[in-house]
């Protein structure tokens, strides 16, 4: 009795062997493809936004663009940016960096690792560095988007020619913009660590003590706030209705403070803050005679008034009062201390 002969042994397939190589090139080809293709939307994004301030009046530049960051981020980092609006006020920078995941190209975190300039239509420039200057973006399609802003160990200095800023530092600085319920929108600020500039309001006031500041507030008809130009976008949404909820705010300079809270304000017809704010001071005669030291305020209105507020002051050096904001005049009491602030 003889053995068949075994069939022979079938070549093996290597194709699953292969099959995790195949599927990484494509998956890194896609990838690549979905990252170049960002990368333009991103520049050609940035180009029509500045088109866009441009045609509204504003003077937007930059000296130079690169985009990167591949495989994981898109980076995108601006040399000698600039923006100004029509009134005067400018930000610039000398590198402003911009980063968000690929994953999630919604949400931009921003850096100025060299500091930035504030140019002021009156004061003129104040050069801000510091160890944090930090920021982020993101729902962009809300009204407000969400932006942050961070800053630790601030520095303030004018340029040549301009006049000093309040403080000379600041050890933490935030400021918060969020959407909220009912088309409304809210504003969260807060400094910490204030050194004050000497000479100023708050040396004198405070005797040279920390500087703090506070402020939460909520704007409703948030969607009204649009228009070709800030002001034309406040006068729209001051058309609209549109105002401001003050919670609470408040300053302190040493033992000197003012305290509100509870209040409604507003945009008017002037460009003008109208509405009225009750208001707690801590010493307040001596923030009042300060402002007419610096000449903020006729040194005579700043007598007047620090004696209306040395009347109602009470136990702890405190007294309430009621600012006014109307016809074009900050009041406090029957005393009209100066002009109400700009809007726009």
């Amino acid at each position: 009795m003889s053995l068949h002969d075994l069939p022979p042994p079938r070549k093996r397939r290597h194709i699953g062997v292969w099959l995790p190589f195949v599927a990484a090139v494509l998956l890194s080809i896609g990838w690549t493809g979905w990252w170049l293709w960002s990368r333009g939307e991103a520049r050609a994004q940035l180009e029509s936004g500045a088109s866009s301030l441009r045609a509204a009046g504003y003077d937007v530049a930059w000296q130079d663009i690169s985009l990167g960051g591949y495989p994981f981020r898109l980076d995108i980092v601006l040399a000698g940016a600039r923006i100004a609006d029509r009134s005067g006020w400018a930000l610039e920078t000398p590198r402003l960096e911009a980063e968000a995941n690929m994953l999630a190209l919604g949400h931009w975190i921003l850096a100025t690792p060299q500091g930035l300039s504030v140019i002021r239509p009156e004061g003129g420039r104040i050069d801000v560095t510091g160890r944090l200057l930090r920021a982020s973006l993101r729902s962009l399609d809300d009204t407000p988007p969400a932006f942050s802003f961070e800053g630790a160990d601030l520095a303030f200095a004018p340029g040549a020619g301009a006049q000093p800023f309040v403080l000379a530092a600041a050890k933490t600085v935030e400021f918060h913009l969020r959407k909220g319920p009912d088309n409304e929108g809210g504003v969260f600020a807060k400094l910490e660590g204030g050194r004050a500039t000497p000479g100023r309001l708050f040396a004198i006031a405070g005797e040279g003590k920390p500087v703090s500041f506070a402020w939460n507030s909520t704007f409703s008809k948030s969607s009204a706030l649009k228009g070709e130009d800030w002001a034309a976008a406040v006068r729209a949404w001051s058309a609209a209705g549109g105002a401001v909820h003050l919670r609470d705010a408040g300053v302190t300079a040493g033992d000197v403070s003012l305290t509100a809270r509870d209040a409604t304000l507003a945009a008017g017809r002037d460009g003008r803050l109208s509405g009225s704010v009750p208001v707690t001071l801590r010493n307040g005669p001596r923030a009042l005679l300060a402002l007419g030291q610096i000449a903020a305020i006729p040194p005579e209105t700043a007598e007047g008034a620090a004696l209306i507020a040395s009347a109602r002051q009470g136990l702890g050096q405190t007294a309430e009062a009621t600012l006014y904001f109307q016809a074009g005049k900050a009041t406090l009491g029957p005393i009209a201390i100066a002009p109400a602030p700009k809007v726009y």
